[in-house]
């Protein structure tokens, strides 16, 4: 439990700056520092959802031993089924980072497309001919629906895992009974489980993208260093004297 503990306030402090930084693009006006912080933030969004595909994949294991004590017991003391709905309460904040980290890089990638025509023109050379925006968009929608449908099967609803005060009053109703609990520790399980996959689908498309902005970046600094070279070879040629009574006269 304990490394559950540690592993979810890691992920949380990692939470603020994705949803922060998409912010921070909109607003910075000098396009170097926009690249820069892009490349940063790429490296801090990968990292974080190593971190929250870990935690969820903990969480599913500890909701799964709490299943197993439920199954020799008629009912969770109230000291566990309070480590249950800690859990399950860690798992929303798991989704909701997820769906940060969605928006966060699809804003990216509307930036970029907005101030570098470059850009735009790369993004339309992929071989889907797709927007990373796009696919953040449909990310998200079908890890909603996804976690929709697990509770409208378990008879519960979106509304109960939307925010953590809902979340914590739907827990604490299904607590007064062994089926309650049974019921809750399935959903979150199948939900924390299905968290683990959409962290996975996410992390590639966070790779992808990198992967073509730092094709990009390599593409504009190539042509700066071609542009740079050819400058630095025309002032640097060495200027033909004119022979003594030679005229300099143009030439029609």
């Amino acid at each position: 439990m304990a490394s559950s503990l540690v592993s979810g306030n890691a992920a949380v402090a990692f939470a603020g700056s994705a949803t922060g930084a998409a912010t921070e693009w909109t607003q910075l006006a000098n396009n170097a520092q926009l690249i820069d912080l892009m490349k940063s933030s790429g490296i801090q969004v990968d990292n974080q959802i190593t971190q929250i595909g870990q935690l969820a994949e903990q969480i599913q294991n500890q909701l799964k031993i709490y299943e197993n004590m439920l199954q020799n017991t008629a009912q969770l003391p109230d000291h566990v089924w309070g480590q249950v709905e800690a859990d399950l309460n860690r798992l929303r904040d798991i989704v909701e980072q997820g769906q940060s980290i969605s928006f966060s890089m699809a804003n990216a990638d509307d930036v970029l497309k907005q101030r570098f025509q470059s850009y735009a023109d790369l993004k339309t050379n992929l071989p889907d001919a797709d927007s990373f925006s796009s696919s953040y968009q449909s990310w998200s929608d079908t890890n909603r629906d996804t976690i929709a449908g697990t509770l409208k099967a378990s008879s519960l609803t979106a509304d109960q895992f939307d925010s953590e005060e809902v979340t914590m009053s739907s827990l604490r109703g299904m607590s007064e009974a062994a089926d309650g609990q049974m019921k809750a520790l399935q959903v979150g399980h199948q939900i924390a489980a299905q968290q683990v996959s959409q962290m996975q689908k996410l992390r590639g498309l966070v790779s992808q993208q990198m992967t073509m902005m730092g094709t990009w970046l390599q593409t504009e600094q190539t042509d700066k260093d071609l542009a740079q070279a050819r400058r630095e070879k025309f002032f640097n040629s060495k200027v033909r004297t004119v022979p003594t009574g030679q005229k300099m006269e143009p030439r029609w």
